[in-house]
């Protein structure tokens, strides 16, 4: 069954359109809808009157229509932090026509680039990879070497406003990736095909209830970045560990900017078929160096793992969500 349209006609609880002739038309087009709304800050401001039932159901009908749509979606990127929302905008800027769709666990997108290191306000980045900045528009103090952004919060509110006001982007936060969808595909092999979803506060709460299953979201191409180890920090990189897919883990190693940094861009890259990893999930992978405060490798891999979802597309033809040539 298809989702409802949306055509701005109003409805009765049943879903059917009202009319004019409708004989409850004069119950919905009431005094209280021909009040004009005002802006007047002086003691008389007017909004334009609305109802509670109005509000739920233009909340509802958009929201699962997205979750109707993107059950079969293009790229599935999962984590919207620093290189997650880098990864968005790059591959759904150099490629609109790919449904990118984007899975947050916490309600905040944004991970840890709120602030810069040890809750300070700053954020630095290490050059080339300040020419995202430019593009998106942050400002930032030039350094030589490196940039310094003068609140990390202006660059990740910046980039999540530039990645949501994309037509072919859509974000579900408050939800998380419990599982991964493995296949065998059109060679007979294992494969990422997709993810299983459940919203977070289910999510935390399988022991304190009876089982709460999850959805699907189907895709040829999944993206992560979930950063380091945590209760819900590499959570892809570990998946595979837990299901055979990879021998094991390489554990995050002590921090070095000089190496941690480099090593994260260049070995962004597709780890299992069907499966990107970049970013600080990368190093819980790999047994890379930790960078700490400076995010130049976070933008960058998010970067580096579109142009590698890119190439991935170019090569191979897709139907109904699955890699079949």
């Amino acid at each position: 069954m298809s989702p409802p349209v949306l055509d701005g006609t109003p409805q009765t609880h049943d879903g059917s359109r009202i009319t004019s002739k409708s004989p409850i038309s004069n119950v919905i087009v009431s005094k209280q809808h021909l009040v004009e709304p005002k802006e007047d800050f002086s003691g008389n401001y007017v909004f334009a009157p609305i109802r509670e039932w109005e509000v739920s159901r233009a909340m509802s009908q958009r929201y699962f229509k997205d979750l109707y749509d993107r059950a079969i979606s293009d790229v599935v990127i999962v984590g919207a932090g620093s290189a997650g929302l880098s990864c968005a905008y790059r591959l759904a800027t150099e490629a609109p026509h790919l449904k990118v769709t984007i899975i947050e666990a916490n309600v905040a997108p944004g991970g840890g680039c709120w602030l810069g290191g040890q809750l300070l306000s700053a954020m630095i980045v290490r050059k080339p990879a300040h020419k995202l900045l430019m593009e998106i528009g942050v400002p930032f103090e030039d350094e030589g070497n490196y940039v310094v952004v003068k609140h990390a919060a202006l660059f990740t509110s910046t980039i999540l406003s530039k990645v949501l006001a994309l037509d072919n982007v859509k974000m579900f936060n408050a939800t998380a990736v419990e599982d991964l969808i493995v296949k065998e595909d059109h060679q007979g092999k294992q494969r990422i095909a997709g993810v299983v979803t459940n919203w977070t506060l289910v999510s935390l709460n399988h022991d304190t209830q009876s089982c709460m299953d999850p959805n699907t979201i189907t895709a040829p191409l999944v993206i992560s970045f979930t950063g380091h180890d945590g209760p819900m920090g590499a959570f892809c990189a570990k998946r595979l560990v837990k299901s055979g897919l990879v021998p094991q883990l390489g554990d995050m190693r002590c921090l070095d900017m000089s190496r941690a940094e480099p090593a994260i861009v260049n070995r962004t890259r597709e780890v299992y078929p069907g499966l990107i990893i970049g970013g600080m999930e990368l190093s819980e992978l790999d047994g890379a160096n930790r960078m700490g405060p400076c995010f130049s490798a976070m933008l960058a891999s998010g970067e580096k793992a579109a142009y590698t979802a890119l190439d991935i597309f170019n090569n191979s033809k897709i139907e109904n969500g699955e890699i079949i040539a």
